[in-house]
């Protein structure tokens, strides 16, 4: 992401985390505390090589967040203006990108657990899940939103994380940048989906320095990485 996230959201993610009513939702608390650690897990495996690790965080985050939701949300009114088609490149283009931003933000804190400190009940359904990832150099804070489905089925619908000093949520700085995008270029998903592809394959092509230079990489998932 390009300053993944930057003050043109502060407001914002501040809207969604001030004047709830506090109401803990130990449900939603159980239910980031065993996933987001399970994810963690995953990407600190020495038994999983590179391509593995990242096919089986795919298939974790795939339950554990509402993709389709996000997806919509992100781009505001033009998901109703996006016809089938475009809609369809969109939504793969985007999956491949949250995948990696999720994956890159949280291969950050491998080696750590994810303590819940908290939550705050915005309704009901939805809830605000507080943690922090316990370092050496201090804690973390990381929030995840979660929303219980008619089902009693719970998915995370964004993700705050500290980022030069600021608690940001992700899908709330993904929507102005993609918004404002759409609107400079008519809406068109074409150029969307370009700039899509391109933040993700600077994601991508980051996260495999890293494992290089962390002798993680294997022949296979170097093979795939290039793709």
């Amino acid at each position: 992401m390009t300053p993944l996230f930057k003050s043109l959201t502060v407001a914002a993610s501040l809207a969604l985390s001030v004047s709830l009513p506090a109401f803990a939702d130990q449900a939603s608390e159980d239910y980031v505390r065993e996933n987001a650690n399970h994810a963690l897990s995953m990407l600190n495996d020495p038994e999983l090589d590179s391509l593995e690790r990242r096919e089986a965080f795919q298939g974790l985050m795939n339950q554990f967040t509402d993709l389709e939701r996000v997806s919509r949300f992100v781009i505001g009114r033009y998901a109703r203006v996006f016809n089938d088609q475009e809609f369809d490149a969109y939504y793969d283009a985007y999956a491949r990108y949250a995948l990696a931003t999720y994956e890159a933000e949280l291969d950050k804190y491998r080696g750590e657990e994810i303590v819940v400190t908290g939550s705050t009940d915005r309704n009901d359904r939805d809830s605000i899940v507080e943690t922090v990832v316990r370092r050496p150099t201090g804690d973390l804070p990381v929030r995840w939103r979660v929303l219980s489905t008619d089902d009693g089925e719970y998915q995370v619908v964004d993700v705050a994380l500290e980022l030069d000093g600021n608690l940001l949520w992700l899908a709330i700085e993904q929507r102005a940048q993609f918004m404002a995008l759409l609107d400079r270029s008519n809406g068109s998903s074409a150029e969307l989906i370009r700039t899509i592809n391109e933040m993700t394959a600077r994601l991508e092509a980051r996260a495999l320095t890293q494992r290089t230079d962390a002798g993680e990489v294997t022949g296979a998932s170097s093979v795939q990485a290039g793709r």
